[in-house]
């Protein structure tokens, strides 16, 4: 049964983070990380309908920003997937997808970004951080 999810509001995620002084696309990254996450859990597109995929593209943002961050010195990137680990699972949304989502985004890092093998590291091991819950 899918419930009436909203879509997204708040604060927007950015739409571009500097690795190495190189602007990364973020929306085109969190695109393709969506493309792999429904193909990995398609049940969720039944769970939140239409908000789904806007959903699943904001935070993979955020996350892809917080990852980059993390690399270049500026934000703690497992204390901010603690934090985004709290609000899901107070909403029921079931942490190993997010863990899940946080390989796939490691896995297009590492594909699609030069220079992006610490991201991708820090994307993987803050997987593990998501289901420290």
């Amino acid at each position: 049964m899918s419930r009436r999810v909203e879509p997204p509001s708040g604060w927007p995620p950015p739409q571009t983070a500097s690795l190495a002084g190189t602007a990364l696309d973020l929306p085109a990254l969190a695109e393709a990380v969506a493309e792999r996450y429904f193909e990995r859990y398609p049940e969720d597109l039944d769970r939140y309908g239409d908000a789904a995929r806007a959903w699943e593209r904001h935070d993979t943002q955020h996350l892809l920003n917080w990852a980059v961050g993390d690399v270049e010195g500026w934000v703690d990137l497992d204390a901010q997937v603690r934090w985004l680990a709290g609000v899901l699972d107070a909403r029921g949304f079931p942490l190993d997808h997010l863990a899940g989502n946080l390989e796939l985004a490691a896995d297009v890092v590492a594909e699609q970004v030069a220079g992006g093998t610490a991201v991708a590291e820090r994307l993987r091991a803050a997987a593990a951080v998501a289901l420290e819950r």
